[in-house]
């Protein structure tokens, strides 16, 4: 399993248990993943560490004072 965090603005838009998908974003020199449909969206990965499963169960929702951080574990391909 590979556990991925995402920043989530509102409380309440995922349950722990969920299954989730994922669209990965692409930028000049990095990747980047959203929950669909924009629940939740990942920091900056490099090419070699790219997401291969775009399908995941919600682990943990964890308030910090920034916000709402959702750990998704995605199996390995």
């Amino acid at each position: 399993m590979r556990s991925m965090e995402f920043k989530m603005e509102r409380q309440g838009l995922l349950e722990v248990g969920q299954k989730v998908t994922v669209t990965e974003g692409v930028l000049p020199s990095s990747y980047y993943y959203c929950i669909d449909p924009s629940l939740a969206m990942s920091g900056n990965f490099k090419t070699r560490e790219r997401l291969k499963s775009r399908e995941g169960t919600v682990v943990e929702i964890e308030e910090k004072p920034r916000g709402y951080y959702v750990l998704v574990d995605f199996p390995l391909d």
